[in-house]
């Protein structure tokens, strides 16, 4: 069984009116939920072997907000995950190498919602209907995925667990 942690970026900064869109750095309440998710995802075990990461500044920094990794994974930043649809977000999956068992994705929405709700088998049960409301920034959503990365499609994963920094105590508010 492979494993696809889908990880929403932490929420950035709109105060600065010249910076692009790519170029947006993330806020302290972001840099927050980046550091409470890292928690979360050590206790859980979670540990990626590969991280796919859009090149924007906010997704990066999320990632770096996650701290020491453990392995540590291979990290790929690619211009192309930027505000990518849900298509090509699995198409990037699709790209991984069979001998990988973890891989992460940071990217944004609505291609990650899209793709959440694009792969979550319909019987994922409470935490599909929290998914199916709302995908906030620095979310992580974990899938069990049974089918070769080359095979993913529609409905090919389980939804294991779907982590909202409202759900964790270190943001609890």
């Amino acid at each position: 069984m492979r494993q696809l942690l889908l990880l929403r970026h932490a929420k950035s900064a709109w105060d600065d009116p010249a910076l692009s869109d790519h170029a947006r750095p993330l806020n302290a309440r972001g840099r927050r939920a980046a550091a409470a998710m890292a928690g979360a995802m050590r206790s859980l075990g979670l540990r990626p072997e590969l991280v796919l990461v859009s090149s924007s500044r906010r997704t990066l920094q999320t990632l770096e907000g996650l701290g020491t990794l453990d392995g540590p994974p291979r990290v790929e930043p690619t211009d192309d995950l930027y505000l990518a649809p849900w298509t090509r977000l699995l198409d990037a999956l699709r790209e991984v190498p069979e001998e990988v068992r973890s891989v992460m994705l940071i990217a944004h929405n609505p291609g990650l919602h899209d793709l959440a709700l694009n792969l979550a088998a319909p019987d994922s049960g409470t935490p599909g209907q929290a998914l199916a409301e709302a995908y906030p920034t620095a979310s992580l959503a974990e899938f069990a995925v049974a089918e070769p990365w080359a095979a993913l499609g529609p409905l090919g994963a389980r939804l294991v667990r779907f982590l909202q920094p409202k759900d964790l105590p270190e943001m609890a508010g």
